[in-house]
């Protein structure tokens, strides 16, 4: 299949190319005219604009950390709200996750990077530009979501590792008041995965920030797809769900067994939670937020970057301030977002229980009253393989779909439930509603053409590579 950006469809096939592998929101559901509106109306005041487009605060634009909370509080209902001193502007997920390495790891000191997997697979290059190629350690998911017994197991022997090499101070990082060194780092997707479409259930959300707090890991958590969310149900009574169904990670850790601030913490906590606007008002806008305990947040804003530069996205911030302000965003997410890309998931999961299903493909957690996200992540009946029917489906029936393998944890796919050779990835966000139920269809078509061949497991087809540009099409 070759690079991300190099996917231009197939050079035979007439059908018109139906992309099911872009992670993008659709063009049709970008908020132009409420951006536009907000934009008109932050620099049309000069008290308003030229801040806007001056260098920003380290945690951020403050109007924007308040609206975050308060927006926060009404759809997590936490005990009690939040507060903006736990909200620190950033970049988006992506760039917060390397600031979060900047200033909380050290590539010697922290022993491992634990991936829950199959994984976001462009977080890899940024664990690898921390310093952390040796150290990115897969843990398999099971019906619950991160298989806790497994982490347990080789933290363990991590810890023991360590101990043998006198592995006791960090080798690279100063010591700062603002911010501490972490032994462990945890990451993970666990509300409507990318890619695995499974959401962690509270007990195993529990269990994982006990274990944190026991070994001293750092759980980062992008909590990027939790407003896109709606009933499961084919026929619904409503398309909109405007409370999280769980709290969040970070949630948790605040209040469990007496919080992350308890009496004899270290006030830094071990959540932060990565939110992002690139699913619900649009990548272009390179803005998001980082939560977690006010300790750990200031540690965010005080990242050699933002003491620089000031807050990332300053201008666009502003911008996304004002929708919020006015109540037009949430708005748009809940009447809008929320029933279309409700209506292309269904439209989509019909397809695949009609032309998939009695294939012998299988979709995780079918019992889930509350589903969302963007993607939807099928196994492949035994003996297919996930590369193989990627590169049929491109050249026979110019239907694009990701291969499971490039959601591997790199180096660590020995154990049973760290490959996916035999998984792909379909995106039910980006192509028009109509076209859904005929990708997957086609790609029906070529899994029956692989299971009528009597040597269905000695294809030519070479599996894709995840080098390259990969960001134009995740």
């Amino acid at each position: 299949m070759g690079a991300f950006s190099d996917v231009v469809g197939s050079k035979t096939s007439s059908k018109k190319l139906i992309n099911l592998l872009k992670g993008w929101p659709s063009l049709s559901l970008l908020p132009t005219q409420l951006l536009d509106k907000a934009t008109h109306n932050v620099l049309k005041h000069k008290s308003i604009a030229f801040p806007a487009l001056c260098y920003g605060p380290d945690a951020g634009d403050s109007l924007l950390r308040r609206n975050v909370a308060s927006w926060l509080t009404k759809f997590y209902q936490p005990v009690d709200p939040i507060s903006e001193e736990r909200i620190c502007i950033t970049g988006g997920a992506s760039q917060n996750l390397a600031c979060l390495l900047q200033v909380f790891t050290d590539s010697v000191y922290t022993r491992n990077v634990w991936i829950v997997a199959p994984a976001y697979m462009l977080s890899f290059r940024i664990f690898e530009d921390a310093g952390f190629h040796k150290k990115l350690r897969s843990v398999p998911e099971d019906d619950e979501g991160i298989d806790i017994e497994y982490l347990k197991r080789e933290i363990r022997r991590s810890e023991d590792k360590a101990k043998d090499a006198n592995n006791n101070e960090p080798q690279f990082k100063p010591q700062r008041s603002w911010g501490k060194i972490y032994k462990h780092v945890i990451y993970c997707v666990p509300t409507f995965s990318n890619p695995s479409f499974k959401t962690m259930s509270l007990r195993r959300r529990e269990e994982l920030v006990r274990l944190a707090r026991e070994y001293d890991a750092l759980i980062v958590t992008d909590d990027v797809y939790d407003f896109l969310q709606w009933p499961s149900s084919l026929t619904p009574r409503t398309l909109s769900i405007d409370k999280a169904e769980m709290p969040r990670i970070v949630d948790v850790d605040r209040y469990l067994d007496g919080g992350a601030e308890r009496e004899g913490a270290d006030g830094f906590g071990n959540a932060a939670s990565n939110g992002s606007f690139s699913k619900i008002c649009g990548p272009g806008l390179r803005t998001g937020w980082c939560e977690g305990t006010e300790k750990l947040s200031y540690g965010v804003s005080q990242t050699g970057s933002s003491r620089s530069g000031g807050s990332p996205s300053q201008l666009t911030a502003c911008f996304v301030a004002e929708t919020l302000e006015t109540g037009e965003l949430q708005r748009f997410v809940f009447e809008e977002l929320q029933p279309a890309y409700g209506n292309r998931y269904r439209r989509m999961v019909q397809a695949i229980n009609k032309e998939l299903i009695p294939l012998g493909v299988h979709v995780p957690q079918t019992d889930r009253e509350v589903v969302g996200g963007y993607f939807i992540w099928l196994t492949l009946p035994a003996p297919l393989k996930g590369a193989v029917l990627a590169q049929r489906a491109k050249d026979e029936e110019n239907v694009v779909v990701a291969q499971g393998e490039i959601f591997q944890v790199p180096g660590d796919t020995e154990q049973p439930g760290t490959y996916f050779s035999n998984h792909v990835r379909v995106c039910f966000a980006w192509e028009d509603e109509d076209m859904l139920a005929e990708g997957i269809e086609r790609l029906a078509q070529v899994i029956r053409r692989m299971q009528n061949e009597e040597t269905v497991g000695d294809s030519s087809a070479q599996p894709a590579t995840a080098e390259g540009d990969a960001k134009d099409y995740w």
